[in-house]
């Protein structure tokens, strides 16, 4: 893409009149339960940029919320997309064998942190992958409990649904769910009582899942399994310590219970390691990945130790899952990021965060910049001392960035998530800080 044409380009109010008929169109016939942040109606990608039905030009760093991990239209996936849509679209994997499953297999079961024999399941989503974890560390050790954390997301599916804990909204209407769940508080160091020792911090949070939680009412000899995210994304893309996953590890051996890293949102280079688990020198029994997996195609994994996925024929399938075009497209997508993407990812994130480091004190109402990479999140508080959330001011950040051409999306009740596109290049990371800076100025001087 020609240089100039790697920024913004507005040449529409917003939206556009061929946005706006879209949209009408859109509320007679679309399920009203979907989210949209914005009035953006996409017509094409390529690379970090998006542009609607209007000619509007966006620079995105939602990445299709974190999915498009080559950037929109990579060459190289494009064309393995078309080359096995040529030769096989489907098969089923559930039925038959096809050598490209096991190739992509194969080179995940290398890829996950540990050094130990894994084994693959396909799906087609990270709900799915989700769902297919509960399963087999319920069929696995014969117990029924789980842990998750508050903030979590873990998908809609009815089990992934009992997983997650950001918002009552995503549960209301359908109680009840999967019954043996129970939440316990994540290392949110930031709103912690100890967040100035990280490492108190993570053991408290840990101690708590022992005493009180398996002390009172949860017997830890009933818990299949832990599940957590590396880094915590819908929650607020929350970094937590090192030391929470050590003892979390050690929690886990101690009563017999798996360990499943969600790492769907932050695997696949996200943060500038292949798995995020990997910033923590972490290792899960059990991995989750779907987003990035695939550059936009679906397609999700289960990726557990070869002794603990030990089900029958039967136990668990999917129609879809592990499709030949999306597995093509997963190949070109691991091939990217292991030859500059990720390293990209550390760079620009790095450079990302420098500059943005010295907002909390440019800006009053930013609590914290924190993240890993490109997983970058900007918290909003109504006052620096007490902490307390701002979502109404995210909410106004995100539409002003929307307003100027870059896509940004919220996490949690007031952080704003910079996901882009592990493609970017540093002048477009730039662009969107200096965007950023400029609403965050409009704001703080209207406080």
């Amino acid at each position: 893409m020609p240089q100039d044409r790697r920024i913004p380009k507005l040449v529409t109010s917003l939206p556009g009149p061929l946005a706006a008929a879209v949209i009408e169109r859109d509320r007679a016939v679309i399920s009203p339960s979907y989210t949209r942040s914005y009035p953006l109606v996409a017509a094409r990608g390529e690379g970090a940029m998006v542009q609607d039905v209007d000619g509007n030009r966006f620079l995105d760093f939602s990445a299709g919320i974190a999915v498009v991990a080559t950037g929109h239209c990579h060459p190289k996936v494009v064309e393995a997309i078309r080359r096995q849509a040529g030769e096989l679209i489907h098969m089923s994997g559930t039925d038959f064998y096809y050598e490209s499953m096991v190739q992509l297999a194969e080179k995940l079961a290398a890829l996950v942190p540990g050094g130990v024999a894994r084994r693959v399941y396909f799906g087609n989503s990270g709900t799915e992958a989700i769902e297919a974890a509960i399963k087999l560390a319920r069929y696995h050790t014969g117990r029924k409990q789980f842990v998750a954390f508050y903030g979590s997301f873990h998908g809609r599916t009815m089990g992934s649904l009992a997983l997650t804990g950001s918002r009552n909204t995503q549960k209301k209407g359908f109680f009840p769910l999967m019954p043996g769940v129970h939440h316990v508080p994540y290392a949110d160091c930031y709103r912690c009582a100890y967040g100035k020792h990280p490492d108190t911090c993570a053991v408290e949070c840990v101690k708590a899942i022992e005493d009180p939680l398996f002390r009172t009412v949860l017997p830890p000899e009933e818990v299949a399994a832990i599940v957590v995210e590396p880094v915590q994304g819908e929650g607020g893309y929350l970094v937590p310590p090192k030391k929470f996953f050590d003892e979390l590890r050690r929690l886990a051996d101690r009563h017999g219970i798996l360990l499943v890293f969600d790492e769907v949102q932050c695997g696949m280079g996200r943060t500038g390691k292949m798995f995020a688990s990997e910033h923590f020198d972490a290792v899960a029994d059990i991995v989750t990945l779907a987003k990035g997996i695939a550059s936009g195609l679906p397609l999700s994994a289960t990726i557990a130790r070869a002794e603990i996925m030990d089900w029958k024929p039967g136990a668990h399938a999917s129609t879809f899952g592990g499709n030949p075009v999306a597995i093509a497209a997963s190949l070109a997508t691991l091939e990217l990021l292991e030859g500059e993407l990720i390293e990209n990812a550390a760079r620009i994130g790095a450079h990302m965060n420098n500059r943005m480091a010295d907002f909390p004190a440019r800006f009053s109402m930013v609590g914290q910049v924190r993240g890993l990479g490109l997983m970058i999140g900007i918290e909003l508080v109504k006052d620096q001392n007490t902490k307390e959330r701002a979502p109404e001011l995210r909410d106004k950040l995100v539409d002003m960035c929307f307003e100027r051409g870059l896509l940004v999306l919220g996490a949690g009740p007031n952080t704003v998530r910079l996901c882009p596109p592990l493609v970017i290049t540093r002048e477009q990371a730039d662009f969107a800080v200096e965007t950023i800076a400029e609403c965050l100025t409009i704001l703080h001087h209207a406080s």
